[in-house]
């Protein structure tokens, strides 16, 4: 079994308690009525042993019944120890071992989240040992030794929950900024990705511009036109496109149509499935258009991620286009 920190307390809680209950045993002269004694003890040793344990396994908080128990115990165990008793013996040390006792119990609650409960202990003993021995010799006899103790634990459990808030928190920054690292790499391999495929398509055309001064020929203009148009999709819209996107667009640019791509952030936010759903989507709508202008956007709209419009070719000429497509791609599956 692995040794944690709650299983070594636990332990350690259970040294002390079989402490004090062998201390109330060890008898210089036999008591008149050591029934009543035993009785305390054993009440002791079983009341502990349930404020302890029981529950600890499922949370840290004591259960309410288990807070009750200590309390009844609180008043219990003073009471049939020094009943116990002759007057002359009750300063004795096998005595007092009620006050330690009784201690012990009052920071177990405070430890278990019962810092109420924990502190009403406290109260009881000090008015149970007042009564039987007075104040000032129940001070000297371990009445301040259990006040020191429950204080120490009330503020160790308040240093625990404010390191354990702390940690949250810094685990909480850590995983934001392991996230925008992330989004920075995947950001960096995109752009790297991006110019790459802008010196594939631009370099060839340049190299051919800059031999040939510029005098290119009806079909490397043509190719140059086309190339333009691939590296401003990229650089408009590179979100949008996948690699049948791209060539739906190229397909239409080759039988003369002028394509438009914007992308005003439409798809931040979606996770890549939704984004790959909607890229397809689009390919397929560009595939099976044959409008002279298509004009592609990604509005940033709750409902819509993309936006593909098609006009005539008359409209290139007049005040009003002839729309021929309008396809809106939303941004979350239609079941």
């Amino acid at each position: 079994m692995r040794l944690t920190v709650r299983i070594v307390a636990t332990g350690l809680a259970l040294v002390f308690a079989c402490y004090f209950a062998a201390r109330a045993l060890a008898w210089t002269s036999p008591p008149p009525r050591p029934l009543l004694v035993l009785l305390a003890v054993a009440i002791y040793l079983a009341s502990f042993a349930v404020i302890a344990i029981v529950g600890a396994g499922r949370a840290v908080q004591m259960p309410r019944w288990a807070a009750a128990l200590a309390l009844a115990s609180a008043i219990a165990i003073p009471q049939l120890s020094n009943l116990g008793l002759d007057p002359d013996q009750l300063l004795a040390p096998y005595a007092t071992w009620y006050i330690g006792s009784v201690g012990l119990i009052g920071v177990v609650c405070i430890v278990r989240r019962r810092p109420l409960e924990g502190w009403l202990v406290l109260v009881l003993l000090t008015i149970a040992s007042t009564a039987w021995i007075g104040f000032l010799a129940a001070l000297g006899l371990g009445l301040v030794g259990s006040t020191v103790w429950m204080v120490i634990a009330q503020l160790l459990v308040a240093f625990w929950r404010r390191a354990v808030r702390d940690t949250d928190r810094l685990a909480g920054i850590q995983q934001a900024a392991s996230a925008w690292q992330a989004t920075q790499i995947v950001r960096q391999r995109e752009r790297r990705e991006r110019v790459q495929y802008a010196l594939t398509v631009a370099g060839p055309v340049l190299s051919r511009v800059i031999e040939t001064r510029g005098e290119l020929s009806p079909e490397e203009r043509r190719t140059a036109r086309l190339a333009e148009g691939r590296l401003r999709d990229e650089i408009r819209g590179g979100e949008l496109l996948n690699e049948r996107a791209r060539a739906a667009i190229e397909s239409a640019r080759a039988r003369g149509a002028s394509v438009t791509v914007f992308d005003d952030g439409g798809l931040n936010g979606l996770d890549e499935q939704t984004k790959g759903r909607i890229r397809e989507e689009l390919a397929d709508v560009l595939s099976g258009s044959s409008s002279a202008r298509l004009i592609i956007r990604a509005p940033k709209d709750p409902r819509v991620a993309v936006t593909v419009v098609g006009r005539s070719a008359a409209g290139e000429s007049s005040d009003e286009d002839s729309v021929e497509l309008w396809h809106e791609i939303p941004r979350t599956h239609a079941d």
